[in-house]
């Protein structure tokens, strides 16, 4: 990535380690304006097993910073976000045991049925730590682990989110964030604590988990060595979890609804009010700045629809209007709605149905999805006619902006900002040197400025296609192919 000229204030980095890199930002803390900038890919596996290096996301890491040339050098604090839920287990010299089970890897789906009703049901799950665990929680993962690979489980000493994991690697110390810890379905929202009746039931001691460390504190400094080209003693933020950071980046306010289309599309937005939804569609995440992030979830988005799109040899914006088919693209399971064990289903195909109106049905199925679950993730008294702010590497394609407007019937508007989640890490950095709140950084830097987009009829006869082949296939879907 390019260079841009000196900047005004202390320079900051934001990290943001996703599921297929990670990226880097050195940005300029008194304007937001990004100095430098790199990127590094990560391996991961396919098929039910998602799973990667811990190791090769440090590597990346480094190799994202050395393309920003001497500015990570000079950077005064650092902050990393990185992919939610994610099980890396260390051994007692903080090296992996083995690769890192991630978010999308559904395997614990029948661990994550068995904890639901061992605790005494959905309800009481969301009461205790806001959300119902489905396979993409990090206490399912560890209990899938437990109950297959054992001598993995006995040899952990610690265990740690990704971002974790790479704040540990700068520090040398365990710590996490409140925002990244509510993602794992052992830290109880209730009481912001780890709940040891939960650690319990699956058999980790409370001694392998690292720190929950206050918004704003100083978590440590970078170490020193060669390996990567900061300079000892740069400040390190809590870092947190990728969602909590882009509402960090956006500057969110309470109310303002967030689409995320990337690897998985995500709806969000900031609450003062703790979420307890006993049906599982909303995970009541907390925040990173002390308030709460309510969050639903899919797995299957953008890497979905190009594969629909790559199948049919078409480009991913050659859609066509027109049809009645339908197409649910739950080609790695699904989160929301819960069908873990679920895959791709096509109806409703005619004689004259053409390849682009089976790609526009695969856009459909992805967004209806998301925005089934919009209403239950704002509060009440939030105002509908706001515009939703759609992020993501989705968020650029013309079918994808096309297809959230005719479906939610809301104003759209797009933010210029394209590295959210890195732009939030930085705001995070740049909070420990001004003593501000990081949203009210993102504020200062106008993250959020971008083209709006008028509503327009929302297209309610798709709507209620979908919805009718999903509640009719629901049989289907919800079977077990390991079974």
């Amino acid at each position: 990535m390019s260079s841009a000229p000196a900047a005004e204030g202390p320079l900051v980095v934001g990290v943001d380690s996703s599921t297929q890199s990670t990226k880097v930002l050195v940005v300029d803390a008194a304007t937001g304006r990004v100095v430098a900038g790199g990127q590094a890919p990560h391996t991961v596996t396919s098929g039910s097993r998602r799973e990667s290096d811990p190791e090769q996301w440090f590597s990346a890491l480094g190799d994202a910073l050395r393309q920003c040339g001497t500015y990570a050098r000079e950077a005064a604090a650092v902050s990393v976000a990185g992919q939610q839920h994610g099980l890396v287990t260390l051994d007692e010299r903080g090296r992996p045991v083995r690769p890192a089970l991630l978010w999308n890897d559904v395997r614990s789906a029948p661990q994550a049925r068995r904890l639901v009703e061992e605790l005494g049901g959905a309800k009481a799950w969301a009461d205790r730590v806001g959300s119902v665990p489905g396979p993409s929680f990090t206490v399912t993962k560890w209990a899938w682990l437990a109950e297959h690979e054992p001598a993995s489980a006995r040899a952990t000493a610690a265990v740690r989110l990704p971002h974790d994991y790479l704040t540990q690697r700068l520090t040398g110390s365990g710590t996490t964030d409140r925002g990244d810890v509510s993602g794992t379905g052992w830290w109880a929202s209730a009481t912001e604590s780890y709940d040891e009746d939960i650690l319990g039931l699956v058999g980790l001691d409370p001694g392998a988990l690292p720190r929950v460390a206050l918004p704003g504190e100083v978590v440590g400094t970078v170490r020193g060595g060669d390996e990567l080209p900061f300079s000892q003693g740069t400040l390190v933020a809590p870092g947190t979890g990728d969602n909590a950071a882009a509402a960090l980046g956006l500057g969110l306010r309470p109310g303002t609804p967030v689409l995320s289309l990337g690897t998985s599309g995500t709806v969000y937005a900031a609450s003062e009010h703790r979420s307890t939804d006993p049906t599982g569609t909303v995970a009541g995440f907390a925040d990173a700045r002390g308030a709460w992030l309510p969050l639903a979830c899919t797995l299957n988005c953008t890497l979905a629809v190009d594969r629909v799109a790559a199948l049919l040899s078409l480009e991913r914006d050659a859609v066509q209007s027109g049809g009645s088919v339908t197409l649910l693209p739950y080609l790695d399971g699904e989160r929301t709605p819960d069908l873990p064990h679920a895959s791709g289903l096509l109806q409703g195909l005619r004689h004259d149905t053409t390849a682009g109106q089976i790609l526009q049905a695969a856009y459909d199925g992805a967004v209806h999805a998301l925005l089934g679950a919009l209403d239950a993730v704002l509060d009440a008294d939030a105002d509908r006619s706001q515009p939703l702010l759609l992020i993501g590497g989705g968020a650029r394609g013309t079918a994808w902006q096309q297809t959230v407007r005719r479906l939610s019937g809301r104003p759209v508007q797009i933010p210029d900002a394209r590295e959210l989640v890195a732009l939030g890490a930085a705001a995070q950095a740049a909070g420990l040197l001004t003593g501000e709140d990081p949203a009210a950084v993102a504020r200062r830097w106008n993250t959020a400025r971008g083209q709006v987009f008028d509503a327009v009829d929302r297209d309610e006869a798709a709507l209620s296609r979908i919805a009718d082949v999903l509640r009719d296939a629901a049989p289907l879907l919800d079977g077990d192919a390991t079974a």
